[in-house]
């Protein structure tokens, strides 16, 4: 029987993957993310199934491969976290390149309609029988220019859902996707011409902060900008620099630039040391969700489906799509 050591496990996880046991493949079950600290944990397993916030950098690619780990299932499309270098010809390394992109898509938009319709803080003010408009106002999306920056099966969920509403649909993303609805154009060209900015991009080197005080200072008076991708393609100071400065009419945040230790943890009883967080959290005009845009039934559900049949592929030696190509 071969063994899995499943890193940050919550009980969904749990729930989720025992749908889809196998006799074969025995997961060892830990709270604990991976990382330096924790990486021990695997020893005498045979693969180990980690998500977006555990550290496997060099240090810790090098210890999996001493205690025999051959293979590191990541139950999460992105591999950011992972450093591919240092497991080049060491270990194999899986994703699940698309467990729902209609879950995320469809979070992304209910963040532009909240904070547009400012329907946080209506639920708020009739829960103390106060029923004035003011402050209330919001705009049709009908009309207004959304720009995507990356089209993959998410990007281009969302420009479905943007069309939906009557919206003009522009994207920026170096790989032109057929199935995208819109229109490609430059990147400046999208800072400048976009109502709304929604990030659906891979995080890369060459994309890291692509959302920094030169973008946002081409960007209209009042612009949104929606992050349900990873929180490092925002250079988070300039962000807050610019919703206090009136240029950023809004933000909405699934991810968060140092969201590791807080984010997926219940931290209600402790104190926020991170000042820059508490203040976005503050900030009448941003909301911040803790990396739920893929929290959906049908999202877990195929997570667990893929990453058991990528491990299945990996102890019967079968090629699979999803690896990542070390």
């Amino acid at each position: 029987m071969k063994t899995v050591a499943f890193f940050d496990a919550k009980p969904y996880d749990i729930e989720s993957f025992k749908r889809y046991s196998c006799e074969d493949i025995k997961i060892r079950f830990f709270e604990n993310k991976l990382n330096s600290d924790t990486v021990s944990i695997a020893a005498c397993c045979d693969a180990v199934c980690a998500f977006v916030n555990d550290s496997i950098n060099a240090d810790v690619i090098d210890a999996l491969e001493k205690y025999g780990v051959g293979a590191i299932a990541m139950r999460c499309a992105g591999y950011n976290n992972v450093d591919l270098k240092a497991a080049q010809g060491r270990i194999k390394i899986f994703r699940v390149p698309a467990y729902s992109p209609y879950s995320v898509a469809e979070h992304t938009i209910g963040m532009i309609l909240l904070l547009n319709r400012k329907l946080h803080k209506a639920y708020i003010r009739t829960r103390d029988h106060n029923f004035s408009l003011e402050g209330l106002m919001g705009f049709d999306l009908n009309g207004k220019t959304v720009g995507i920056i990356g089209t993959g099966k998410i990007g281009c969920r969302f420009a479905d859902i943007a069309k939906g509403f009557g919206m003009n649909i522009i994207a920026y993303d170096p790989n032109k996707n057929p199935d995208f609805c819109g229109e490609y154009v430059k990147l400046n060209t999208l800072f400048e011409q976009s109502d709304i900015i929604s990030l659906h991009c891979p995080l890369t080197k060459e994309n890291r902060n692509i959302i920094s005080s030169e973008s946002i200072e081409k960007m209209k008076k009042g612009v949104f900008i929606i992050n349900t991708s990873r929180g490092q393609l925002i250079d988070t100071q300039s962000l807050a620099e610019g919703i206090k400065s009136g240029k950023i009419g809004a933000a909405g945040l699934d991810v968060y630039e140092e969201e590791t230790s807080l984010f997926f943890e219940d931290m209600s009883d402790e104190v926020i040391h991170d000042d820059l967080l508490s203040s976005l959290i503050a900030m009448p005009n941003v909301l911040v969700t803790s990396h739920q845009a893929f929290f959906t039934r049908e999202a877990l559900d195929s997570i667990a489906r893929t990453t058991m049949e990528n491990l299945k592929n990996y102890f019967e030696g079968t090629d699979s799509e999803n690896e990542i190509n070390t």
